[in-house]
């Protein structure tokens, strides 16, 4: 459970102050301001200043791929990928046909254990009252589970319980699944420049594709019902946590060699209509960051790495990236929006019964329930599902003993930049070299997209913003709060 203190306002405002966030990857403050039983403001502090692109400068480029794996404990394969990524484009590297596949076996593992460990074991016990003992304490009263209104949420507990165990192996499962081409999970070394290190051998590729088989299983017969389910129990939910509707996606999982076509396409989304993605459009702004003033409004590409933890007016290490000005969120939500695929079975199903609701698409959920806080778990679940078949179309595309790697040569100077989808969002890395060591190096990560201060216009990110409005019944137990946050898997 997270700290949680109160002071009442002399204007019926109450602040609360969640320090730390708990049951996400990081360190994260929340301080929102509740009246009348909803927050009306917030802040998000991110407390820790990292560093990575400073301890970066004057090294080897490939040393760029092991060492960013480092900045978060749940994606390292993100990072690694992005890495690569900037590190092919900055060497003029044409990776293989079959060192692309590899890549997507290895990054697809990580994706089916990382929405899995987001759902049962960071969100879940927003949602369900396991034993009064740990992993499943201390935790926020959950007041739903104390009423008539949530009659079946008797059905939710006995089956998110009984899985949360389950979910553990199978998230094993998955770990092993990406060090059969990666090395070793976490902190991969099988993803390099070039390529990856692992040539597939049929033997190996059969072990994974029976690993792989015990994980559509679960997927199929237990996560993504089990989500519908919770939904069908907190159906309002489905009505709060929109924030700013708008969001932003790099593309992820190439289909070909040359990098124009993916899984889950690139896009942008506000206003109410669609964008094509352009780079050029992505800037940070500082004005409320513990870094330097002269480095706001920077492109990434000119970023700079300048800590002033003393600022004035400051509350965070995390900058604000912006997409023409727009504060744009990232993460399953965003990805299946613009890309707008089927929806499962399952979810059809589910939607019918208990919404009534005739969809076949995703935008069929329409903006305001798909961009919820219980939305946002509906499109990891969903975004899961659709993985599978992919990661089965890869497995038989792959050439067992033929070539994964290319070798990179190091150019005098070069710049790149690595554009993937992280499990939880957006992420780029973007590498300059000089006289053969890295020059620059700026990561805009997704939870500086999600989590981010206020804008040099003071306009709030899109977790503070999706925090506005959110209900808060009791004081003493803002379980919404942190169900929004953990929503966006920070």
């Amino acid at each position: 459970m997270s700290s949680c203190k109160r002071v009442a306002g002399a204007t019926g405002k109450t602040t609360l102050h969640i320090d730390p966030v708990t049951r996400i990857e990081g360190h994260l403050k929340a301080e929102v301001v509740v009246e009348g039983g909803k927050v009306v403001d917030a802040k998000l502090s991110g407390g820790m200043f990292r560093g990575f692109e400073t301890i970066l400068r004057g090294r080897d480029p490939r040393d760029s791929s092991q060492i960013v794996q480092r900045i978060c404990g749940v994606c390292p394969t993100a990072h690694a990928t992005a890495s690569v990524m900037a590190q092919d484009a900055a060497m003029d590297t044409k990776v293989t046909t079959n060192g692309r596949i590899t890549r997507n076996l290895i990054f697809g593992a990580n994706y089916l254990q990382s929405h899995i460990l987001h759902f049962y074991h960071l969100a879940a016990q927003d949602f369900v009252q396991g034993p009064d003992s740990a992993p499943f304490v201390p935790r926020y009263k959950n007041s739903d589970l104390l009423t008539d209104r949530n009659k079946g949420l008797a059905a939710v507990n006995a089956a998110a319980v009984d899985q949360y165990v389950e979910a553990l192996t199978v998230r094993q499962v998955c770990h092993e699944m990406v060090a059969m081409f990666g090395g070793k999970m976490p902190h991969v070394q099988g993803i390099v420049a070039g390529g990856s290190s692992e040539i597939p051998t049929k033997e190996r590729l059969i072990e994974y594709a029976a690993r792989f088989d015990l994980v559509k299983k679960f997927v199929i017969e237990k996560y993504l019902p089990v989500v519908y389910l919770v939904g069908s129990q907190y159906k309002d939910l489905f009505a709060v946590g929109q924030g700013h509707r708008a969001c932003i996606a790099y593309g992820v999982f190439p289909l070909n060699d040359a990098m124009t076509e993916f899984m889950l396409k690139p896009g942008v989304y506000y206003n109410g209509q669609d964008h094509a993605l352009d780079p050029a459009q992505i800037h940070e702004d500082v004005k409320y960051s513990w870094f330097d003033d002269s480095t706001t409004g920077l492109h990434y590409s000119k970023g700079q790495t300048k800590p002033n933890p003393h600022k004035e007016g400051a509350y965070s290490f995390v900058k604000a990236p912006r997409y023409n000005g727009v504060a744009c969120e990232v993460g399953p939500l965003a990805r299946m929006w613009i890309e707008n695929p089927p929806l499962s079975p399952i979810g059809q199903k589910a939607l019918k019964e208990h919404f009534g609701l005739d969809a076949k698409r995703f935008r069929d959920l329409g903006e305001d329930a798909a961009f919820s806080l219980m939305g946002r778990h509906v499109a990891r679940a969903e975004e899961t599902w659709y993985m599978l078949d992919f990661i089965e179309s890869w497995l038989k595309e792959v050439k067992p003993g033929e070539e994964t790697y290319v070798k990179p040569e190091i150019p005098d100077t070069g710049v790149g930049t690595g554009f993937t989808e992280a499990p939880r969002g957006s992420l780029l890395h973007f590498l300059s070299i000089k006289d053969k060591k890295i020059d620059n190096y700026q990561i805009v990560s997704a939870t500086l997209w999600n989590c981010n201060p206020r804008d040099d216009k003071g306009q709030r990110g899109p977790v503070e913003e999706a925090l506005i409005g959110i209900p808060v019944p009791d004081i003493e137990n803002p379980v919404n709060v942190a169900r929004l946050i953990r929503a966006f898997d920070p």
